[in-house]
């Protein structure tokens, strides 16, 4: 990697892809802007696009930008105000008997086989289905950020991963996957609880939690975290319960 510095947000270049259809609503199509791939990124970089809704995709930075549609909206928690519901705190307690480790990427191949396995179950015939452990290091790691594996895992066998990113002031939650044989542990909200306790102890203002759909039934469980903040029309303002 050269030795000329990160540019600013400013100074990056932008790139639209081509139509293609919507993954969480029929009969829609989604554009994405992503930033130059030819960008020396950083993780400064990063935390500045991450204001503005960018999300990480193994060493790429991108945000929707459908031009017919707007139902996308970043999404960011408060963790030092955020308070857990009943049914969070039911869901701390259902997992109790889970051992938590934080692992570096290159040290998780082992875990492969949960996401593969995660994949099939949850994208049945999606062309994601059977990935390759080359495809799973570089959609859930990359070369430039700082990435963390959150494992849960019961007698040994892991049942829960959230991989994660670390910002200065702020994680970002990237992906979860788990074991789909034991919905009654709720892994979905599990993850983002355990990222909330490591935000806590490392101090950061907020959770990253991607994008949400309030007609998307796949992303429903990031409303219930509250207060949730939304990124529309330039600035970070609070979702209202139960939109």
């Amino acid at each position: 990697m050269s030795g000329r510095p990160s540019p600013r947000e400013d100074e990056l270049r932008f790139f639209a892809t081509l139509p293609r259809p919507c993954p969480y609503l029929e009969d829609r199509s989604a554009v994405s802007i992503f930033a130059d791939p030819q960008t020396r990124f950083s993780m400064t970089l990063y935390a500045q696009l991450a204001r503005y809704g960018f999300r990480r995709s193994g060493n790429d930075l991108y945000v929707p930008a459908c031009p017919d549609c707007s139902e996308c909206i970043p999404v960011r928690l408060s963790v030092a105000q955020f308070l857990p519901s009943r049914s969070q705190r039911r869901v701390w307690r259902r997992n109790r008997d889970l051992d938590w480790e934080m692992r570096w990427p290159r040290d998780c191949e082992d875990l492969f086989p949960l996401y593969r396995d995660y994949l099939r179950a949850r994208h049945p015939g999606g062309g994601m289905d059977e990935p390759s452990v080359t495809d799973y290091r570089q959609f859930l790691d990359s070369d430039w950020s700082d990435t963390r594996f959150l494992v849960g895992s019961l007698s040994g066998r892991a049942l829960v991963v959230a991989v994660t990113d670390i910002m200065h002031n702020a994680l970002s939650a990237v992906y979860t996957f788990y074991d789909t044989s034991q919905p009654e542990r709720s892994p979905g909200t599990l993850a983002v609880l355990q990222q909330i306790e490591l935000a806590k102890s490392t101090h950061r203002a907020w959770l990253y939690l991607g994008y949400w759909i309030a007609d998307s039934k796949k992303m429903g469980y990031k409303n219930r975290f509250r207060p949730l903040q939304g990124y529309r029309d330039g600035r970070w303002r609070e979702i209202a319960a139960g939109r």
